[in-house]
């Protein structure tokens, strides 16, 4: 199994959860985060002054089968896509094991 989070833009959240639920990733869960990037130099895009301190964003957190992280990752990848500076980053991890409370049930049994 794997880990998947990202890190996107707040204006592209539903444009990534419709997307994610149209190739039938039904659970995950998401936080409003606050990041820091760099403060020594701030962005300058198409003639204006981006500053990257305290930049708002929402965090992902989804685990799938070995087998569906590239298409997870690629559908994150084009609906949080906006070409813009700041557009956010994907991180992927493996996971050992997983465990539905109520039935005990592990492993994928226990995602899906």
């Amino acid at each position: 199994m794997k880990k998947i989070e990202a890190i996107i833009r707040k204006s592209k959240f539903d444009d990534v959860k419709k997307a994610l639920h149209q190739i039938e990733v039904n659970f995950f869960s998401y936080w409003d985060v606050t990041g820091v990037g760099n403060e020594k130099k701030g962005h300058v895009y198409r003639g204006i002054s981006y500053s990257t301190s305290d930049i708002q964003r929402r965090f992902l957190s989804i685990v799938v089968s070995d087998n569906f992280m590239e298409k997870t990752v690629n559908t994150i990848l084009e609906s949080a896509y906006s070409g813009d500076v700041g557009d956010g980053k994907i991180f992927v991890s493996d996971v050992l094991d997983a465990y539905r409370i109520r039935t005990k049930e592990n492993g994928l049994e226990g995602i899906n």
